[in-house]
């Protein structure tokens, strides 16, 4: 079974992200940690087309030609200066897709892919897909525990309108 929370809790997820969970939960059988132990460029490749019929640009590859690059700042004359590379991106719905494996937790990547989205121009909404379970540990609910914590405390406030947290 698919795992997600939607933050903040007090809104309802939107229906565009309803879609996004829907195609993790499609494509369960194939990318579930409980089963396989795939990287998140497996876990991505399984999920591409599905999210691509969502209008998802999604990185092809490693290459630099392959990544989704989201704009950060803009120099003189408007020209591109810094921008952070995504898993996934939606334009129109401006929402980023971040999928993680073993990095997750251990390596406090969700911490990164926040801090990213929050400095993407025109991004409201980050997606983050993580293992449920990677290497015995519950990083799925380890992720939500840091996000709970974070609404709760009031003490930050994020530039995003919603973080949706997928556990696979």
């Amino acid at each position: 079974m698919i795992n997600w929370q939607f933050f903040p809790k007090s809104r309802i997820i939107p229906e565009h992200l309803k879609n996004v969970l829907g195609v993790f939960e499609l494509n369960e059988n194939l990318i579930s940690s409980e089963v396989h132990n795939y990287g998140s460029n497996e876990v991505l490749e399984n999920v591409r087309a599905n999210l691509e019929k969502l209008d998802f640009q999604i990185e092809k590859s490693k290459k630099s030609n392959d990544k989704i690059k989201v704009p950060v700042l803009f120099g003189q004359n408007g020209k591109l200066e810094k921008y952070f590379d995504a898993d996934g991106y939606n334009r129109a719905t401006k929402t980023v897709i971040e999928v993680e494996a073993g990095r997750a937790v251990t390596n406090y990547q969700f911490l990164k892919d926040l801090f990213q989205a929050c400095m993407m121009y025109e991004v409201d909404y980050l997606v983050i897909a993580v293992r449920k379970d990677y290497r015995g540990n519950p990083d799925f609910q380890n992720v939500i525990i840091f996000f709970d914590t974070l609404y709760a405390s009031g003490r930050l406030q994020l530039p995003l309108n919603g973080i949706l947290i997928i556990g696979y």
